[in-house]
């Protein structure tokens, strides 16, 4: 997850309120038709403000359009916080602004960027 500097807590309530509704999990006819609550699946969430790199203006990357460390971890906390209270049952978290090696299996064809 990264997080520009315009946003809000209303934006990150609204997103998370998104994914949780998001129908992405494919049913039995393999269509994508149930969301993480139809499914009583997990969520990992990890703070990642390279996400936000601008390379349009030369070859290093600049971060200036990430919100500072200070609103990034507010921000990332009511992220994981609404996606609990809307019934995610298992939200996984990462320790926010450290450096961490993640391991996942992205099974399946799909990415969506919110």
């Amino acid at each position: 997850m990264g997080i520009f500097r315009e946003d809000t807590e209303a934006n990150i309530v609204r997103l998370a309120e998104k994914i949780v509704k998001l129908r992405i999990v494919n049913d039995e006819n393999g269509k994508m038709s149930k969301s993480i609550l139809d499914t009583g699946g997990s969520i990992m969430v990890v703070s990642q403000f390279t996400l936000l790199a601008d390379t349009s203006g030369g070859n290093r990357p600049s971060f200036i359009q990430a919100a500072s460390p200070e609103k990034a971890k507010q921000l990332y906390e009511v992220f994981v916080e609404t996606l609990k209270k809307r019934g995610v049952k298992k939200v996984v978290t990462g320790a926010f602004g450290t450096y961490m090696q993640v391991r996942l299996a992205n099974d399946g064809p799909v990415t969506i960027i919110l």
